[in-house]
């Protein structure tokens, strides 16, 4: 670099003495100024050294290091003229500015041709990685003037949703349409789109990068300016789900006791442990101060997850944590588990839940959420646990799924033994949705919001009534701690939720609450757009909480107690029987008209379709 530079001072000296004479330098001309020549020479390279011209590289040579070129031009100058002194030569002010003039010019000159030179060199040496540029703002053309010098990135075009900045050039580049993006990635053969638009919301942001990766292409997102400096997370954090605010009623866990004395002292079972609402029961039940909390769990990571949380939590009590591996559908496991531990109260949470899974697995739902249920409940009365409490749902009142037929089939077996058992008190807990759970829509909204939407519906007018986990988990305690003797006759116990709420009215309460817009034809700059993608198989547009019409009261007003219809001995034993022969053979048809004989409301696809 330092020896590139001293031969532009000869050149430049040249180029000075043929502009003035017009004509090249004759021999006697260069032969009066050359020991003038050599000792600018010599004299530039100190100076060169001093302003480290010499140390900067050709891909760092921008405005700072073109002020030290015209430094050294300047400096240069000064020595030319101190020269022409010294030798008695008489050289014009005129000529030593100019040539001070072309020295510079040369010089910087001299570093693009040489940069572009190095970089042709990469290029060939590498395959390059071709970009486009998704923003012309300025922080793209910042990016864009970035990249310019890279080794193995070239920048193609800008492209921008405004019209304005469309079939302009910015920064040497052209910007482009869009619209037409899909024929530009294929025509100019784009390896990667640089997303350079940081003040563009979450949601928006996250549609165009699904949009750029169905095409294709790798896709990056340029961090603002905030984020760089960390007064923002790199990774957007929606604002956290307060399921109250979802609930469309005031929220009633407070005015619920625990059932605390029923259960301190006592040896607690609770089977799906490590499910949504098994997991909370064992939290709650831990505040019960129980003698042991036996947690019988299907799920070997799921069993693991809540016994190390649960042990935590119990560092400082004297309750005892067991945990449990194995399945209600294994009546040696249920006995063995059951006679050895001998628990006095036993919460049966173990169930398959999701409506579309269950529907399309009838058989495993049906053996687990039935053939399981009889299997624990009977192993209870053998052991003479003192409760035995169902967890059940409102998809179980005139069901038109697999799930919710199964819970009622279920709710028909635990009536049977609580009007067949002495000693042991058999009721059930019927609730709606709760809010947070697994496979619940908070959760789901939640993601779709988080990716920039669309948050998809069955149907706009779909209502579900909801309650929190929490509320869920109290009413099952506090269910459980009634009484003896009222449980005895199959009662089933359901919380006053109050009105149900429209499902679409929460898609847009989360959306609000996330800090972003809906995206409609009223507002088609919104930011999440709702979508109804139509009602699944088996899936009801309104739940309901109670078979009958009438309803008890309980020592809590906001809990209630259904009496409904049940079937006889002989009923559920043929039922029983029945579904046993299905699931062993493997027909779902069959398992399906076991299903439909029994249960009310339920009716198989196929005779729904004929009818």
């Amino acid at each position: 670099m330092l020896c590139v530079d001293l031969v532009l001072v000869l050149v430049a000296q040249l180029l000075t003495l043929t502009a003035f004479s017009n004509s090249p330098p004759s021999l006697a001309m260069l032969s009066d100024i050359s020991l003038l020549i050599a000792f600018q020479i010599l004299a530039g390279i100190p100076i060169a050294m001093w302003l480290g011209i010499p140390k900067i590289q050709l891909k760092a040579y921008e405005t700072r290091a073109l002020g030290k070129t015209a430094i050294f031009g300047v400096l240069l100058v000064v020595v030319n003229v101190a020269l022409g002194r010294i030798s008695h030569q008489n050289i014009p002010l005129g000529n030593s500015l100019v040539f001070g003039l072309i020295f510079v010019v040369l010089s910087a000159s001299s570093k693009m041709v040489m940069l572009q030179a190095l970089l042709a060199l990469h290029r060939r040496a590498q395959p390059r990685c071709r970009v486009l540029i998704y923003g012309a703002g300025t922080t793209g053309m910042q990016l864009a003037s970035a990249l310019k010098t890279h080794e193995w990135i070239e920048v193609v075009a800008f492209v921008d949703d405004n019209p304005a900045m469309q079939s302009m050039t910015v920064a040497g580049l052209p910007v482009l349409r869009p619209v037409k993006i899909k024929s530009i990635i294929e025509e100019k053969e784009i390896n990667r789109v640089l997303l350079a638009m940081p003040s563009l919301s979450p949601p928006k942001l996250a549609q165009i990068v699904r949009k750029m990766q169905k095409l294709g292409v790798e896709v990056q997102v340029l961090p603002s300016f905030a984020q760089l400096v960390g007064e923002e997370a790199l990774v957007d954090k929606l604002t956290p789900v307060v399921p109250a605010n979802f609930l469309g009623r005031a929220q009633l866990d407070r005015q619920f006791g625990t059932g605390g004395r029923t259960y301190r002292g006592k040896t607690i079972l609770v089977s799906g442990a490590g499910g949504s609402i098994g997991s909370e029961l064992c939290r709650q039940l831990l505040l019960c101060r129980p003698a042991r909390l036996v947690l019988f769990e299907m799920s070997e990571a799921a069993l693991y997850t809540v016994d190390m949380e649960l042990r935590t939590l119990t560092e400082d009590s004297k309750t005892e944590i067991t945990p449990v591996l194995g399945s209600t559908t294994d009546p040696r496991m249920a006995r063995k588990v059951l006679g050895e531990y001998r628990p006095d109260a036993v919460f049966h949470a173990a169930a398959y839940k999701h409506v579309p899974l269950v529907e399309a697995n009838p058989l495993a739902g049906l053996a687990n959420n039935v053939l399981g249920t009889r299997t624990i409940a009977e192993a209870a009365r053998e052991a003479g646990v003192d409760r035995f409490i169902l967890i059940s749902s409102d998809k179980a009142v005139r069901p038109t799924n697999v799930m919710g037929a199964s819970k009622r089939l279920a709710e028909l077996v635990v009536q049977d033994l609580a009007m067949r058992s002495d000693s042991t008190s058999f009721s059930m807990v019927r609730f709606g949705n709760v809010i947070g759970s697994s496979g619940s829509v908070v959760p789901l909204f939640h993601d779709q919001i988080s990716k920039g939407g669309p948050v998809t519906l069955t149907h706009e007018d779909v209502t579900r009534y909801f309650m929190t986990i929490r509320e869920a988990v109290q009413l099952v305690l506090l269910a459980g701690s009634f009484e003896r003797g009222r449980g005895e006759g199959g009662d089933v116990f359901v919380l006053d939720m109050g009105k149900p709420v429209k499902i679409r009215d929460l898609a847009l309460q989360m959306i609000e609450a996330s800090g972003y817009t809906l995206r409609d034809k009223n507002n088609p700059d919104g930011d999440i757009e709702i979508v109804s993608i139509g009602l699944r198989p088996g899936e009801k547009m309104h739940e309901e909480l109670l078979i009958g019409e009438g309803l008890l009261t309980t020592p809590h007003p906001k809990i209630l107690r259904a009496k409904e219809a049940w079937l006889s001995e002989i009923e559920v034993a043929g039922a029983l029987r029945a579904l046993r022969q299905a699931v062993a053979a493997g027909d779902e048809g069959a398992a399906r008209e076991v299903v439909s004989r029994w249960v009310e409301g339920y009716v198989p696809p196929d005779a729904a379709r004929g009818s």
